[in-house]
């Protein structure tokens, strides 16, 4: 099969021209002072799948902001989560290491067990930043533990606004147990709206804020969009109506939404991204501020993954392949792309190194420093890990070939040549089989065993046996 091509649009071109234009070459990253240090705006996603955003493929909606942050900076096409389910994730993003070296990281059994969080000892992202002089926020979603052990504030983001579940209805911002979840700090908020924009104005006014600071910041914004519940900015009376009922199960309808709540949905977050990339233009900060745009996993029931089958919970190509969007000026060169395979964990070592910092020697991390692909480079070959214990997940990609285990059942695939991971090459190249398994086998016995009480075990058994005929 050959690789689509995709193409933006005549506005986003014009437009992402015209913003580009705007920004200040490198040089003016310095004052009478020294270097200027960027100020970093990271901004993820919630289960949007590869092909969810018109500059990745995306055809019956369009989402122009997005696009036209691709045609300022640089898209990655083989950009991976390290993870299939988001708590996991964001401990690794967060770590800069493997989520699989922390209890809090194996598959989210943050819903069981109130005492698994992330260990507020353990250096984080924004610790360092802020050790190392950045203002440090937390806007959205943090889902690595609940009060009173495990909170943003005790993991060195100094600003925190935004839910710690997993998720909420947009409009009345309660939790899957039905209690409201919005907090400013250790406050609960009572704030009309819907959470894609509720959680914008918030990153507005936190731009805002770092302009009048003598401090370079750091900014990880995490939207809940465009995981469920499946609302549309327009369905706030059908949220309300099932609140009044204490409907508890609509939160988890799993056949509710429909595609054109989910275009709603991506379209509104679009626009918002669109309105908080304004406001960084409008403030002055956007020529010294790297902006990354990408999820924290891949899609669900609504998104596309073309050209990959798969998605949350699984460890083919569309569970685990993001779309991740870089705008570094003086760094990355505008309209350009790569296929360097990155992970989450290298955001850690990127960021820092930017900031003049680095990871602590004692928690090194399991990512790279990126700026070399940032710059229109390659990085040195490795060998990527993952694992699920739904089905018994096992993966491993090195260049273009990748080990996966499924159940009993065991494949080796060149995912350049077959992006749909259907041609079973482990009997032809038995050596490169053989070497990659072996791999993961090592790697494997470096991490934490499973977890016997992961709730997310036995999600999508039914794709999963439909594309290779497994049973658990």
């Amino acid at each position: 099969m050959s690789k689509p091509v995709f193409t933006l649009s005549r506005r986003a071109a014009l437009a992402g021209t015209a913003a580009t234009l705007a920004l200040p070459a490198a040089s003016a990253f310095a004052t009478a002072q020294g270097p200027l240090r960027p100020n970093i705006l990271y901004i993820m996603a919630d289960d949007m799948g590869f092909a969810d955003l018109s500059c990745y493929g995306r055809r019956d909606y369009a989402t122009p902001a997005i696009d036209a942050l691709a045609t300022q900076g640089l898209r990655f096409t083989q950009a991976y989560a390290n993870s299939a389910v988001c708590t996991a994730t964001r401990v690794a993003l967060i770590t800069g290491r493997y989520q699989y070296r922390l209890p809090v990281g194996l598959e989210e059994p943050l819903a069981n067990r109130a005492n698994i969080g992330l260990p507020p000892s353990h250096p984080t992202l924004p610790s360092l930043l802020a050790k190392a002089g950045y203002r440090t926020s937390l806007i959205g979603k943090w889902h690595l533990g609940s009060l009173p052990d495990f909170d943003p504030l005790k993991s060195g983001y100094q600003h925190f606004w935004g839910l710690r579940s997993g998720g909420v209805d947009y409009f009345t911002h309660a939790s899957t147990n039905g209690e409201p979840d919005l907090w400013d700090g250790g406050t609960p908020v009572e704030k009309a709206g819907y959470l894609t924009d509720l959680l914008a104005e918030r990153a507005i006014a936190e731009i805002g804020a770092g302009a009048a600071s003598s401090q370079p910041w750091f900014m990880s914004l995490h939207f809940t969009a465009p995981h469920w519940p499946w609302e549309a900015p327009e369905d706030e009376a059908e949220s309300r109506r099932l609140a009044a009922k204490n409907d508890r199960q609509a939160l988890f309808d799993w056949d509710g939404g429909s595609a054109s709540t989910y275009a709603a949905m991506v379209r509104r977050l679009d626009l918002q991204v669109g309105r908080i990339l304004t406001a960084l233009e409008a403030s002055g900060q956007a020529g010294h501020t790297i902006v990354v745009f990408t999820s924290d996993n891949g899609g669900e029931r609504f998104s596309d993954t073309y050209p990959f089958t798969g998605r949350k919970t699984e460890l083919l190509e569309g569970g685990l392949r993001i779309p991740a969007i870089v705008r570094w000026p003086g760094v990355t060169r505008p309209g350009s792309t790569s296929d360097a395979q990155v992970i989450t964990m290298d955001w850690l070592p990127t960021f820092l190194a930017a900031a003049g910092s680095a990871p602590d020697p004692a928690f090194a991390s399991d990512g790279v420093d990126i700026r070399p692909a940032l710059a229109g480079g390659a990085l040195p070959e490795r060998t990527l890990f993952w694992r699920y214990r739904n089905h018994g997940q096992q993966a491993a990609r090195r260049g273009s070939t990748k080990y996966l285990k499924i159940g009993e059942n065991s494949f080796l695939f060149d995912v350049t040549a077959d992006p749909q991971e259907r041609a079973n090459l482990k009997d032809r190249r038995p050596d490169a089989f053989r070497a990659l398994q072996a791999e993961w086998d090592a790697w494997n016995r470096t991490m934490l065993p499973l977890d016997p009480q992961s709730y997310t075990h036995g999600f999508h058994a039914n794709e999963l046996a439909d594309h290779f005929g497994v049973t658990d």
